[in-house]
């Protein structure tokens, strides 16, 4: 095997490709000529991501309470935690995949930010759960909830909203911050001038709708309707300074593209259908409306 030094002292044009491979990510790699939808990481991540997120709480509900004892790990607990691995090494995968060389320090950084806020909100969720077990109602603050109202010292209330912070907004932004950067990131180089890269095969439409409707479901639930639309346009000002250039999409960047444009129709729809609904705008009062579809969920459906 050729090290650094042997290349170097015979002249030969191999020293990038052994530096790249022994540091992991791409630097200074020139782009690739052809760049193939990558259906088995975007199929990979999706299933992943309807299981191991999507389906997180309702197992949580099928399952025998008698099988996980609430002061042990529920099987909820289980798939966070395999969501936890399983996702930053998907994406770590998709970015060693780009055409172009991308920063290798902000990606590090991102997934180890990622890790560290989507294991706060494993521990928040876990017993947020078990709450709900004994009576919270997820469409109240929790002040409101009658379980908590009553308690005794009133301080105790302060450590419960102290968990719902770390849950729904110290966790939701150090998981999903992070996990839109990389996104970003990645589409920043899916971009080409070859015509024959720019369509979407039929393995990527079949995927584009479930990939929507995750995202939907994350934008929702994970209350990051902000994060997500400023992701979002700036995918949208990158297109049109790439278009500029005269390139465009190539069929990984245009499935991500499409994927965030369906979500952005489902959450308006969404919004449009829940705008009347009193008791969840007193829960959402903030400017921008959008609420969670577990408190629809224990509002409109558990209760009748």
């Amino acid at each position: 095997m050729l090290n650094h030094s042997d290349c170097v002292r015979r002249g030969t044009g191999n020293c990038t490709t052994l530096n790249s491979a022994a540091g992991g990510l791409k630097e200074n790699v020139p782009q690739k000529k052809m760049q193939h939808f990558h259906f088995d990481l975007w199929f990979c991540l999706t299933l992943q991501n309807w299981i191991l997120d999507f389906g997180r709480p309702i197992v949580m509900i099928i399952l025998p309470l008698e099988w996980f004892p609430l002061n042990k790990p529920s099987a909820g607990d289980y798939f966070h935690m395999a969501y936890n691995v399983i996702t930053p090494f998907l994406m770590l995968k998709l970015i060693e995949r780009s055409p172009r060389a991308l920063p290798r320090s902000a990606v590090y950084l991102c997934i180890i930010t990622f890790v560290m806020g989507a294991s706060i909100h494993l521990v928040g969720d876990s017993i947020n759960h078990r709450l709900i077990l004994s009576g919270y109602q997820l469409h109240l603050s929790v002040r409101e909830n009658p379980i908590i109202k009553d308690l005794k010292p009133a301080s105790l209330i302060d450590s419960f909203e102290l968990l719902y912070y770390y849950d729904e907004q110290l966790g939701h932004l150090m998981w999903y911050i992070p996990f839109f950067i990389i996104l970003f990131i990645y589409f920043t180089g899916c971009f080409t001038k070859a015509k024959e890269q720019k369509k979407i095969p039929l393995s990527g439409w079949l995927l584009l709708g479930p990939s929507a409707l995750y995202y939907w479901y994350l934008v929702t639930e994970g209350q990051i309707t902000e994060l997500f639309l400023i992701t979002f346009l700036a995918m949208v000002a990158m297109v049109i300074y790439q278009q500029r250039k005269g390139l465009s999409p190539d069929s990984n960047g245009l499935f991500l593209f499409c994927s965030f444009s369906g979500t952005v129709l489902l959450v308006a729809l969404w919004v449009v259908y829940l705008w009347n609904d009193p008791v969840l705008r007193n829960k959402y009062p903030g400017l921008i409306y959008v609420p969670e579809p577990w408190s629809y969920y224990t509002l409109h459906i558990k209760s009748h």
